[in-house]
């Protein structure tokens, strides 16, 4: 993997490495880890399930134009209760992604450089943690701001 490449001659000595389960990304974490075997993991953060995209139950998969306009209308009129596709709710995923953000400023040092693998959601949630501490109420809340596919982002957490 390019990526992994890259990646592997941009990381800091000692970086944890944290990593969603979905395939991608952990065949990516584990490129990684082969290639960097300096990259610090715990039998639980190599594949953190709090780094999953969030679920949306039936609508995985399909294109956004391609959904129904009336459960589309349903989930942004509820934006954070209702589930969309029968998956999670934006609060559940919110609580999840929080849970582990709060992990690592609880628990890792200040200095401590760390990796998550993980996808757009995750990093959106992540990017609105870091500037509200509530909960988006709507849709139009929700940060708009895009990677593309093998991007990165660098979120500094102090």
């Amino acid at each position: 993997l390019e990526v992994a490449a890259e990646m592997a001659s941009l990381l800091p000595r000692g970086t944890l490495m944290r990593s969603s389960p979905r395939q991608r990304c952990a065949k990516l974490a584990l490129t990684l880890r082969e290639a960097r075997p300096d990259l610090q993991t715990t039998p639980t953060a190599l594949q953190d399930g709090r780094l999953a995209e969030m679920d949306f139950g039936h609508w995985e998969g399909q294109a956004w134009d391609a959904l129904p306009a009336p459960a589309l209308q349903a989930w942004t009129d509820d934006f954070l209760d209702h589930p969309p596709g029968g998956g999670e709710s934006v609060r559940r995923f919110m609580a999840r992604v929080r849970q582990a953000l709060d992990e690592v400023r609880q628990t890792g040092p200040s200095d401590a450089d760390q990796l998550w693998i993980t996808h757009a959601g995750v990093i959106r949630a992540v990017q609105w943690m870091m500037r509200d501490d509530g909960l988006p109420q709507q849709a139009s809340d929700w940060p708009r701001s895009t990677l593309a596919y093998g991007g990165r982002e660098l979120v500094r957490l102090d």
